[in-house]
């Protein structure tokens, strides 16, 4: 995360993102991802006591108090000594923002260890797949699986079907059951925890229709935000050169990643682009950024990318980023952003950049994204490994479009619905989503998103079937920072 000196003071990376860990029950929290590099205030110094509860809670509630970016909603009585764990007492500071749809789990308290890990080099433990689940039928299906993890390695692709879950031949219980009595909580117990050594055996059925026990040993891994296979190419549409590129999460690792597709795409002349953030949760700012640039060649140096709003107290940390043109960047004519409920935060920030400059030339592919146009800052008390992210800013482009807590489905001026082909790799030109965004860039007409409205918890991050059925990323109640960042990870 880029930091930057205030005065004498080590400022901490401001960050988007995409949800929470959530509350107690109902269907789980949403997983926002982060962005960060705006200016971040400097943290309140960490007291020198140590790491009770109670005074890991008072210095959460102090810190909401000074930066959280809607202080009027928070009780003026909070009782700490009410809640047995510093997540449920923030959540519980939140709440009447969170009625409003303002802060939808967004406010949040991590390990500073495991977050850094994460963004500095995609690490993490699982078995390396994300995971929807079609919640009228009950199933549950692999909508990505990463390179350099155990599950692709075992056979495990995109559109993979599992089907039971267990130790053992034994214990294995099927997916349906478990769902029907415990919802998508009861898929992340099952699956185990997040930890390397974990081994669990899935019964699955792949998209040929063979059906295998697998036993699958978790372990350590670092996530590539392109993909090796599929995360940018160029595809030939009946002649015209189209660009497509697919990140996956905005981490410090993508940006040689991104810089080298778009050098490709300059190279072969490519002005149509298709950019899929279908599941993207968010992430660094300084990498939402650098994506600005790349698609914005024709930028110049005084064109506002976006606009970081501190509440009036914290005004000084206002800031203004213009774009920045690189070697490798294009002069993007026409976007096709595809998305999804998982596309959030920087993701979404990237999108809500462009509507003043190519209005209805970006549009919005798939279906409504998850709608959060404000980020957190760090604040971290080191001896205690707790850094919290309180929302402390809001995000607007040029035109000072930024309240789209209902996604970004209402503010883009051009959209078409288009399912999500788990039987067909993302970028495949015969994908459904990829193929509407094609037919977008080719001028041929195409049905408006629908099903605008107030987000809620539990149908935060959907998305379309082929055949309309409704999907979900599974999301755990308590996430770790890599789940946070990339929705649906296990």
């Amino acid at each position: 995360m880029k930091r930057r000196r205030l005065g004498a003071v080590l400022s901490v990376a401001a960050l988007l993102s995409a949800c929470g860990g959530g509350g107690g029950g109902g269907g789980g929290a949403v997983n926002p991802g982060p962005v960060a590099g705006n200016p971040a205030p400097a943290p309140t110094p960490a007291p020198t006591s140590g790491c009770s509860l109670r005074e890991r809670q008072d210095w959460a509630l102090a810190q909401m108090r000074e930066w959280y970016l809607f202080p009027e909603t928070l009780p003026a009585n909070p009782n700490p000594a009410a809640f047995s764990n510093v997540t449920d007492f923030l959540d519980s500071l939140t709440a009447t923002a969170r009625s409003q749809g303002r802060d939808r789990f967004f406010t949040f308290i991590t390990s500073i260890a495991q977050e850094n890990a994460f963004f500095s080099s995609g690490s993490s433990a699982g078995f390396g797949i994300r995971l929807s689940y079609d919640i009228a039928a009950r199933r549950v299906f692999v909508a990505e699986a990463f390179e350099g993890a155990p599950a692709l390695a075992a056979g495990i692709d995109r559109g993979t079907e599992i089907l039971a879950i267990g130790t053992t031949t034994a214990d294995l219980r099927t997916v349906e059951s478990i769902l029907a009595v415990q919802g998508q909580n009861g898929i992340t117990e099952a699956l185990g925890p997040t930890t390397a050594g974990t081994t669990r055996l899935l019964r699955v059925r792949d998209t040929s229709g063979v059906t295998r026990d697998l036993s699958v040993r978790k372990a350590d891994f670092e996530l590539l935000p392109v993909s090796t296979r599929y995360g940018a190419r160029i595809i030939d549409d009946g002649g015209r050169r189209v660009g497509y590129l697919n990140l996956r999460t905005f981490i410090s690792t993508a940006d040689p990643a991104l810089r080298n597709a778009f050098s490709q795409f300059r190279a072969q002349g490519v002005t149509d682009v298709v950019v899929d953030f279908r599941y993207n949760g968010g992430g660094l700012v300084s990498t939402a950024e650098l994506m600005g640039d790349l698609l914005g060649r024709d930028r110049a140096t005084s064109d506002v990318f976006s606009f970081t709003v501190f509440r009036p107290e914290k005004s000084q940390f206002n800031d203004t980023r213009f774009f920045a043109p690189k070697p490798e960047s294009i002069a993007a004519t026409r976007i096709a952003f595809i998305g999804t409920g998982g596309t959030a935060s920087a993701s979404e920030l990237v999108i809500n950049a462009f509507i003043p400059y190519l209005r209805a030339n970006a549009a919005l592919i798939g279906t409504n994204t998850f709608g959060k146009p404000v980020g957190q800052i760090a604040l971290d008390r080191a001896q205690c490994d707790d850094r919290l992210r309180p929302v402390a800013f809001a995000t607007q482009n040029a035109a000072r479009q930024g309240n789209y807590f209902s996604g970004l489905a209402g503010t883009v001026e051009a959209s078409c619905q288009a399912g999500d082909d788990l039987t067909r790799q993302m970028g495949d030109p015969l994908e459904a989503s990829t193929r509407t965004a094609l037919d977008f860039l080719a001028g041929r007409s195409c049905t408006r998103i629908s099903g605008l409205g107030v987000k809620t918890q539990s149908a935060d991050r959907q998305a379309l079937g082929v055949d309309g059925e409704r999907r979900d990323l599974i999301s755990p109640d308590r996430p770790t920072p890599a789940q946070r960042e990339v929705p649906g990870l296990f």
